[in-house]
Formats: structure tokens, sequence, C-alpha cells
């Protein structure tokens, strides 16, 4: 039987995390961090992240992100443990 798109999505997530915990580095080098929050609270919260590690000295970027039925926001961040 084929895999639905979430089973594949849940997979990789999976496979690009290599097992780490959130706020763990994974095979990568980066830190992610996985929040769900409610939209106002999701932007505010990615954009406070964005402040405290911009992206031109830690590669900071919204890895993921998906609307989820009762209208929050499950979004994973991820940055470089350090700027050089």
């Amino acid at each position: 039987m084929a895999d639905r798109p979430r089973d594949l999505a849940e997979r990789m997530a999976r496979r690009r995390k290599m097992g780490g915990k959130p706020g763990e580095r994974g095979g990568d080098g980066f830190l992610r961090e996985t929040f769900t929050l409610p939209r106002p609270a999701a932007r505010a919260r990615a954009e406070a992240f964005f402040a405290r590690y911009p992206k031109a000295g830690y590669m900071s970027a919204v890895e993921t992100w998906r609307e989820l039925p009762g209208g929050e926001i499950e979004f994973t961040m991820r940055r470089l443990p350090s700027a050089d």
C-alpha cells in the first residue's frame, strides 16, 4: 500500500533530525526547535528567533511548517550552533 503524504513527510523529518531531541544537533550540524502555536504567536516566535539568531550569522531558517486542523501552526526553526 502506498504511503500517505503525511507518512512520507514524517519519515523524512525523522531522517533529517537523525534521532535528535529538540534543540540538539542533527547529522548536518544544525540545531532545530519545533513549535506548535496559534498563528499570531507563531509569527512572533519566528520573529524573536530571527532577532536572536540573525540569518546572516547563524543561517537561521524556518525549515518546515504546516497548519494543523485547529488553526495552529507547527513549524521547525533551524540554526547553526554559533556564529564566527
